[in-house]
């Protein structure tokens, strides 16, 4: 996620600890990867998520958990749109687990699967954000998105891909290649839709589309929101748009759901009508 908020420890956490840093470190043996720190920060009933930095990572009004508080994250379910009835819905990066929760609730008959690298947000989402427990339906998995998508026992099996990968810089998603996005268009059904979280005004929005546009049948985007988060709808089979039919859909999305799905149709019509 891309907002900037400041966040509850992010001074502290800038601050040098006691001591003096030696003048040179011995070599190290491989070990697993550092993480910035999980901080949060509160505001008029919504308590965000950061990594040490302003940057929020995710938000969850405390009296709605289930609700995907951040406008960007409702527009992730643009998939809603074009599949009412999916199977398995796959999110890469579990931020505060408001996208994985959401599905959990909305999608009854659907399996649910998060896949987030960073044991403390796994365990600050069942603290700190009411992630529900894993059962039958909901797996929330440590693990590293790339090995997710490369295993050959993932590919073919997610009705919906929801990824939102970034980390405390917010500098563009941690995964960006080619070959990440082929992986992820191997995972999809057929009729298989992938969501990313992009940042609009920067030059990792360009790479991104270029390397999807390489891996899926057509790839389109959503107006930008907030502070330059653009989400793109990537097609492993793009359907014909047949806007009527969209703006039913919609009407029923919001009726089920209170999202506001005629705006997404409104911005997919202005992307398929842009020269």
């Amino acid at each position: 996620m891309l907002i900037k908020r400041k966040s509850i420890e992010a001074d502290a956490n800038r601050k040098a600890g006691p001591g003096k840093r030696p003048e040179k470190e011995a070599a190290k043996p491989a070990r697993k990867p550092k993480f910035a720190p999980v901080t949060l920060s509160e505001q008029g009933g919504v308590r965000y998520l950061h990594f040490g930095t302003e940057w929020v990572q995710g938000a969850m009004r405390i009296r709605k958990p289930d609700w995907p508080e951040l406008e960007y994250a409702q527009q992730m379910m643009v998939w809603m749109l074009f599949n009412d009835q999916p199977q398995h819905i796959v999110q890469l990066g579990l931020g505060t687990a408001a996208l994985t929760k959401f599905s959990y609730r909305q999608f009854p008959a659907a399996r649910v699967t998060a896949i987030e690298l960073n044991p403390s947000v796994l365990a600050i989402c069942g603290s700190m954000f009411k992630l529900p427990p894993d059962d039958e339906r909901l797996s929330v998995i440590e693990m590293d998105a790339m090995d997710f998508v490369m295993n050959d026992a993932n590919h073919g099996t997610v009705d919906a891909l929801q990824v939102d990968l970034y980390d405390a810089t917010a500098r563009g998603p941690v995964l960006d290649t080619p070959e990440f996005y082929g992986a992820c268009a191997a995972c999809l059904s057929d009729h298989g839709i992938m969501t990313v979280n992009l940042f609009g005004d920067h030059p990792s929005y360009a790479k991104n589309l270029k390397a999807m546009s390489f891996a899926f049948d057509e790839v389109w985007c959503l107006p930008e929101v907030h502070q330059g988060n653009v989400i793109a709808i990537a097609f492993k089979n793009a359907p014909e748009p047949d806007f009527t039919a969209l703006y039913e859909r919609a009407a029923q999305i919001t009726a089920s759901t209170k999202l506001p799905a005629k705006s997404w149709v409104n911005g997919l019509k202005a992307w398929h009508s842009a020269p």
